[in-house]
């Protein structure tokens, strides 16, 4: 890994986090309220740490917070990098390599998307359990073949939430890069693919995860039904809306991943 991440991590250990950690959640669009639950948090703002982007969407609030859920420890990233954001996909990944950094033994990566599959609703949860990324790569870099497989890890999800009495959908995730909205076309053909949500991120944070051997699992809410899949227009406001009504649910199994994935 590239060495800012061992000066990430020591500035991180200096100023509160532990050296290890159970857990690394990455908090997306309108899900960041899952931070308030870490109890002793230490929040430190991106702009602080070195090395670190700034994140400009709405619904990130751009901080890192490390503390305690279930008895374990975690650190959580409110906000994340988007490629669309004028990022590198290397900075896109960083989340990934911290989690690497601090020998998590578990990410948990969260999403807000848009359903292509029309038996989907506004507010489901859904666990990924494979990804088409139509028009290009999502490489952070790396040269080397591999192969990634979501499935065994999706199941063991859907397992967890059964016991809690969730009902989740599985799916796949069909990555885009933003930061436009897709066309009716594009949903139409999307589809025909094989895409159950879209989204503008999560893809390469999930290949950087399989790569580095860090068990990742990934979950969408979707926030809004795609292009041509409804009537009207497309708004960022629609995300936090369907973040605020699934949100205590959100939390609940996270919690959970966190306790016995």
């Amino acid at each position: 890994m590239p060495t800012e991440i061992d000066e990430v991590r020591s500035y991180l250990i200096e100023n509160g986090f532990p050296n290890k950690v159970g857990a690394v959640i990455i908090l997306g669009s309108g899900l960041g309220s899952f931070a308030d639950l870490i109890n002793n948090p230490v929040r430190i703002s991106y702009r602080q740490i070195p090395n670190f982007p700034a994140t400009s969407v709405q619904g990130h609030t751009g901080e890192l917070v490390s503390g305690e859920v279930a008895g374990e420890k975690v650190i959580a990233f409110s906000g994340r990098f988007h490629f669309y954001e004028g990022h590198s996909f290397s900075k896109t990944v960083l989340p990934v390599r911290i989690a690497k950094a601090f020998n998590a033994d578990k990410l948990i990566i969260s999403n807000a998307a848009g359903a292509i599959n029309t038996e989907f609703k506004i507010g489901d949860l859904m666990v990924i359990n494979d990804l088409i990324r139509p028009f290009h790569s999502t490489s952070a870099g790396s040269s080397e073949i591999f192969r990634y497989n979501l499935y065994p890890i999706a199941e063991k999800v859907s397992e967890i939430a059964a016991e809690i009495d969730l009902s989740i959908q599985k799916g796949t995730y069909l990555y885009v890069t933003g930061p436009t909205y897709e066309t009716k076309a594009e949903i139409r053909a999307f589809r025909v693919l094989g895409g159950d949500v879209v989204g503008m991120s999560t893809s390469p944070e999930l290949i950087e995860a399989s790569r580095l051997n860090v068990p990742a699992a990934a979950i969408s809410l979707v926030t809004n039904m795609a292009a041509g899949v409804q009537k009207g227009k497309l708004d960022h406001s629609e995300v936090k809306l369907a973040a605020e009504s699934r949100k205590d649910d959100f939390a609940k199994l996270v919690t959970e991943l966190i306790r016995k994935l």
